[in-house]
């Protein structure tokens, strides 16, 4: 089979906290496609491990799904920030914890988004200072045993499941 696709143009159609962008594609049997896509960068997620053997969570409101989730810390890498930096930063800003970060792979988010996900695992974790969230963030801090937050892994109710699985596995704990 011919997987050689090629992208012939693109146009922004939506720019506010998220930019949609519309590619157009001709396709391997020369016919055209037009998708939507969110032009959403890099980002990072941190998998962090108090020295109690919690897992620090955050629990905040997500728009999208309209309601609270217990999710892992992260967020979105400026172009200048190395991903261990950004991570080390979105970690403290969240949370006000710091720990022994181990870079754990990337993953993307969906079919249908350019963003790369930088994964960490935070070892040792202790709190060095109260959180400094940004204007819309209004985060509560939450730890979880390993056990249960495997337990919530599974339930679906996470959005970063591939840094709770990359990180589990990077631990042995799966």
């Amino acid at each position: 089979m011919d997987w050689d696709w090629h992208k012939l143009s693109e146009e922004t159609v939506w720019s506010g906290y998220r930019q949609i962008v519309t590619r157009h594609f001709r396709k391997p049997d020369g016919a055209y496609a037009d998708f939507e896509i969110k032009k959403e960068g890099e980002a990072v997620c941190i998998m962090a491990i108090t020295d109690n053997q919690t897992v620090l969570l955050t629990k905040e409101f997500r728009p999208g799904p309209e309601i609270v989730l217990l999710e892992l810390p992260g967020g979105f890498k400026a172009p200048e920030e190395d991903a261990e930096e950004a991570a080390r930063r979105e970690l403290l800003e969240e949370t006000g914890y710091t720990g022994d970060f181990s870079f754990v792979g990337t993953s993307l988010a969906d079919a249908y988004s350019d963003m790369v996900r930088y994964n960490f695992v935070a070892r040792n974790c202790h709190k060095v200072q109260e959180q400094a969230t940004e204007e819309n963030e209004h985060i509560e801090v939450v730890q979880m045993t390993i056990i249960e937050f495997r337990s919530h892994l599974r339930s679906g109710q996470l959005t970063d499941v591939a840094t709770g699985y990359l990180g589990l596995d990077f631990l042995g704990l799966l």
